[in-house]
Parts: C-alpha cells; sequence; structure tokens
C-alpha cells in the first residue's frame, strides 16, 4: 500500500488550533492522527468529522465542551487531515474505514461516550455506535444519517458526480461552499492543507460514492445498523441545519423509528451543511445537552 503522510508544515499557524496532535499506528501500519482535550476523567464526547474536512471543523466546538467538563476526542479519518492517505482508490471502503476507527476507539478503550457527528462522520459513527453499542451513551445527529438503498436526493447526485468526473477538486472552496457564513482566506487554506497533491486527495475523491444508496454493497451492513436502533433507547437527538439542501429533513426517519429519540429537545441549527463552521456553540450546546442526559440516567 504507497501511503501519502502530509508534511508538518502543512500545519503551521493554523488560525484558531492551538490543538496537541496525537497518533496512533493502527494494525496495518497507517498513523491515524487525533485530537485530545479536556480532562481525561471527564464524560467523553467523540467528534467525527466527515467529507472532505477533518478534525480542524471542530476548532470552535472543542474549547465549548471542555469548559463544561467534558474530554474531546476527535480522529481524522484515514485519508484525511494529517492521518496517513493511502494513494490507491481501492485502499478505501465504508466498512475499511468503520474498522479502522472501531480499531482506535478499542484501543484508547474510550467508553460512556456521546457522539457528535454530522456527513460521512455519522455514516462511520452511527455504523460504531450500532456494532459497539456498550461504548456508546447517547448521539447528537446533525446534517447526516445512515442511508440504506434508497435514491440519492438531487443535490447529492451533482456532488458525488462532481467528485469523481471533475478535473479539479478545491477541498477549501468546496467546505466553503457548504456553509453560509464566509471563511476567511485563512480558513479556506487550513482546508486545503492536508491535501498539498493531486493524488492526495484520493479519499476525498472516492467517499461519495461509496455512500449506500440504491445498488451499492454495504445496503445490508445499513439495515443491521438501523434494526439496533429501532431498538436504541439511549438519548438521541437531531439537530440538523435549516439551510442544508442534502440532508434537510432528514431527521424524519430517526424521530420516527428510534426510541431514544422520544422527549428529547431536538432542534433546528442555522447554516448550511458544515453546521460546525456556521453554528458551533448551538451543536455544541446539543452535544453537551445529550451527554447530561445520558449521565443523569447512568
Amino acid at each position: 500500500m504507497t501511503v501519502f503522510r502530509t508534511p508538518e508544515e502543512r500545519f503551521a499557524a493554523l488560525p484558531d488550533f492551538p490543538f496537541a496532535p496525537h497518533y496512533l499506528t493502527l494494525k496495518q501500519g497507517l498513523r491515524l492522527h487525533y485530537l485530545d482535550e479536556g480532562p481525561r476523567d471527564g464524560p467523553v464526547v467523540f467528534l467525527l468529522h466527515g467529507e472532505p474536512t477533518w478534525c480542524y471543523l471542530f476548532r470552535h466546538m472543542i474549547p465549548l465542551l471542555t469548559a463544561e467538563g467534558f474530554r474531546v476526542v476527535a480522529p481524522d479519518l484515514i485519508g484525511f487531515g494529517k492521518s496517513d492517505k493511502p494513494l490507491a482508490r481501492e485502499s478505501y471502503s465504508y466498512a475499511g474505514q468503520v474498522a479502522w476507527i472501531g480499531e482506535w476507539i478499542e484501543a484508547l478503550d474510550l467508553r460512556a461516550m456521546t457522539l457528535g457527528c454530522q456527513d460521512w462522520g455519522s455514516l462511520i459513527g452511527l455504523r460504531l455506535a450500532a456494532e459497539m453499542p456498550e461504548r456508546f451513551h447517547g448521539i447528537a445527529l446533525s446534517n447526516g444519517g445512515l442511508p440504506a438503498g434508497q435514491e440519492p436526493p438531487c443535490a447529492f447526485a451533482i456532488w458525488r458526480a462532481f467528485s469523481r468526473y471533475s478535473p479539479v477538486f478545491p477541498i477549501g472552496g468546496i467546505v466553503k461552499r457548504g456553509t453560509k457564513r464566509p471563511l476567511s482566506p485563512q480558513e479556506v487554506a487550513a482546508y486545503d492543507a492536508p491535501f498539498p497533491t493531486r493524488a492526495s486527495k484520493a479519499a476525498a475523491r472516492v467517499y461519495p460514492g461509496l455512500v449506500p444508496f440504491a445498488g451499492n454493497p454495504a445496503v445490508p451492513d445499513q439495515q443491521r445498523a438501523w434494526q439496533v436502533f429501532e431498538r436504541w433507547e439511549n438519548p438521541f437527538l437531531c439537530c440538523f441545519a435549516d439551510g442544508d439542501p442534502i440532508t434537510r429533513g432528514g431527521d424524519a426517519m430517526w424521530l420516527e423509528r428510534v426510541p431514544g429519540t422520544r422527549g428529547m429537545a431536538h432542534r433546528t441549527l442555522r447554516g448550511g451543511h458544515f453546521i460546525q463552521e456556521d453554528d458551533p456553540a448551538g451543536f455544541a450546546a446539543a452535544i453537551a445537552e445529550v451527554a447530561r442526559t445520558a449521565a443523569s440516567g447512568a
């Protein structure tokens, strides 16, 4: 497996990102980067980014959560951020990414976690919660889901085609177009930082095509995960954005099918697809509420 490791100097002087790096080498030899902030004995909040971002996405949320006494862990998916990037498209799969992050969870022995997730962070994080439910006490879901064979929304179909066929793939520009607030040139550059070469964007190009809509081989795995969530009693809060054309209305199936959503203060956040940029305080507050609810019921 040929692997690209982004040079550390690419991450020098990132705005609002004072966090110390941590690394774990997985069994395949891939190095996974993660943040680990706040008190080590605090309740664990697990933040999982999606496509094509990295843990920089949570820079405004992490201080809000650690200030409330939470231990916040936020990995970079393999292929993103400061984590290693296999260069062959065939190195990536949905199940493979779930396995990589699952290995990281077990290595750190993370327990009683509250998951805060969005985009591919939800596809991976929700699968992990279904496969190791004993490690998760609650979930706050924004702008994501667990598709299981339905037809893709029109906006997503356009995005999927763009990721596959466009001759240029400007990561920072893509993130900028998915937010409502203007990102500064320095912030756009921070999203570009992990990907200095065309080849290093392999994962970012691949994952839109792996979302398990109709005909995807991952659909049976999704259906098994849904069977877990249809019995899920732990706190589950939906906090979707009002301005995301891809996931708008996606909370309805969770509210209908997941027992743990009952009695939770579901809410609409203000912003676009990357809600962590548009409404970090609102998303952090939703996660903190889930964590407190889970702790009170433990």
